[in-house]
């Protein structure tokens, strides 16, 4: 038996190993049950930090008008599709993205001040948009052209 602390990645060749056989004497479940948990609340967590990257682009983007550029508009749309993939590989996340989307924006009011300069108090407590025009991509914050 390989050590999990030891040798991580062998121990993940040889658990598979174990479980393509049906060896379930041999599985070491404790340390199994344990990666499968850190395996969901990953994913979770790669959604909140698209969320806040997202977030942070959009807040960037009402509150600096004058630093507009092509690269925000594509970071924004970027996350905006990496979202949307982890949602599609990850569907019962969908049910998490509302909770997900709320508690991230502090953090992403946080990420925007530190980027920007910008007075955290000039920020909303609260979002201003909803989670469906953050994520719809022909949404920018404060722009005339809506694409």
């Amino acid at each position: 038996m390989i050590n999990y602390q030891s040798d991580y990645y062998g121990w993940t060749v040889e658990q598979a190993e174990l479980l393509k056989a049906g060896d379930w004497q041999d599985v070491d479940i404790e340390n199994l049950i344990e990666e499968v948990e850190a395996m969901g609340r990953s994913e979770k967590r790669a959604l909140e930090s698209r969320l806040t990257v997202l977030i942070t682009h959009l807040l960037k983007w009402q509150y600096q008008p004058v630093r507009r550029g092509k690269s925000w508009e594509l970071t924004i749309k970027e996350q905006r599709l990496r979202i949307i993939k982890i949602l599609r590989d990850n569907p019962s996340l969908k049910r998490e993205i509302d909770s997900c989307f709320l508690e991230n924006y502090p953090f992403a009011v946080i990420q925007a001040v530190k980027e920007t300069g910008i007075d955290e108090n000039v920020f909303p407590t609260v979002c201003a948009w909803t989670l469906e025009q953050t994520l719809n991509a022909d949404f920018l914050p404060n722009t005339e052209d809506k694409k």
